[in-house]
């Protein structure tokens, strides 16, 4: 078996910078490359990051004061975006690296777990000198059994998606960065969401205390190019080649570009607010 249970010692990688007029294109991208991965038949790792922005779920779209919790959060100087899956409210600035692991689904498909625990790995491969461990962090933002924390504290979540022939699993990984801040920001998003509404809908009641940062745990500046060198290094450690070209090349087709444009034109239509 290859390197963190992949089915093949190759992996293609792609690095994007979301501009902010262009936030759309975050999902876009994902939707567009789990179109491509079938054809492309190799794993993809995307690092992406983004201008302040907080990235809604769709469960945030039932908040009663929804207009309110937007307005929260554009109070703090951070866009919104609303994703096209599940889970709860997260947090992009140029201090968060998002890493996106795509891989064509295999006879018999990987199981759910075992696309998490890739993940796992591929993280605890790159930290080595952190203790993580993985389980539901309550109190933090977009909680999950996935959550990434050492000594209780959150550093990362993960999340899956899948199409019928490909899958992706999607990491967020705080870095560096005023993490006090980001849980302040989305403990308020909720706040003015529910207003004086029960809370029916069980929205985290974030406590920003229980979230940190990699730079905070190992006591130095570090920065999301240096983390996204430590993710590369651990693939290359671990026997994987990297390479770029044939992503590259797939991505300049007319057919991906299609893609591409109709994916991030859909998402824009998507948007709540």
């Amino acid at each position: 078996m290859a390197p963190f249970n992949l089915a093949t010692d190759r992996i293609q990688t792609l690095t994007t910078a979301i501009a902010a007029q262009q936030k759309n294109q975050a999902f876009g991208y994902t939707n567009a490359l789990l179109d491509l991965i079938p054809r492309l038949k190799q794993p993809v790792l995307h690092f992406w990051t983004m201008p302040p922005t907080v990235i809604m779920g769709i469960k945030d779209k039932r908040l009663p004061y929804l207009t309110d919790a937007v307005s929260a959060v554009h109070g703090y100087g951070y866009d919104h975006v609303l994703r096209n899956s599940g889970g709860l409210a997260v947090v992009a600035d140029g201090g968060i690296l998002n890493v996106s692991l795509f891989q064509p689904l295999t006879t018999p498909a990987i199981s759910v777990a075992a696309a998490y625990d890739q993940m796992l790995d591929l993280m605890a491969a790159s930290w080595p000198e952190l203790d993580l461990a993985h389980h539901e962090i309550t109190r933090s933002y977009c909680p999950g059994d996935y959550d990434l924390s050492v000594n209780n504290r959150k550093i990362a979540g993960i999340s899956q998606r899948r199409s019928p022939h490909a899958m992706v699993t999607m990491l967020y990984l705080s870095v560096t960065g005023d993490q006090l801040t980001r849980g302040s920001l989305v403990r308020d998003f909720y706040r003015a969401g529910l207003g004086d509404h029960t809370n029916d809908w069980n929205f985290p009641d974030v406590d920003p205390e229980v979230m940190t940062t990699v730079a905070d745990l190992l006591g130095h500046s570090l920065t999301v190019d240096d983390a996204q060198q430590r993710i590369l290094s651990a693939c290359t450690t671990a026997g994987l080649a990297i390479g770029q070209g044939k992503l590259t090349a797939a991505m300049a087709t007319p057919w991906f570009q299609d893609r591409l444009a109709h994916a991030t034109a859909l998402m824009a239509r998507r948007q709540p607010i």
